[in-house]
């Protein structure tokens, strides 16, 4: 599982948004609306993909 990668791309401000899940955003390496990093599928990442996974689109690579 963690051999394969996620593309990962942020669809919604993290303006007003709980700290924690701002958090969550600067963990994973996005900063700006349609940016698009790729992470490596752990349990680490995807637990803070799954808490902020309103803001986000998920392409398994």
């Amino acid at each position: 599982m963690a051999t394969t990668k996620l593309n990962v791309t942020m669809i919604k401000s993290k303006f007003g948004r709980l700290p924690r899940h701002q958090a969550c955003l600067k963990g994973l390496g996005l900063r700006k609306i349609h940016q698009t990093v790729e992470v490596l599928n752990t349990p680490e990442n995807r637990g803070m993909i799954n808490k902020i996974s309103y803001m986000l689109k998920v392409e398994e690579l």
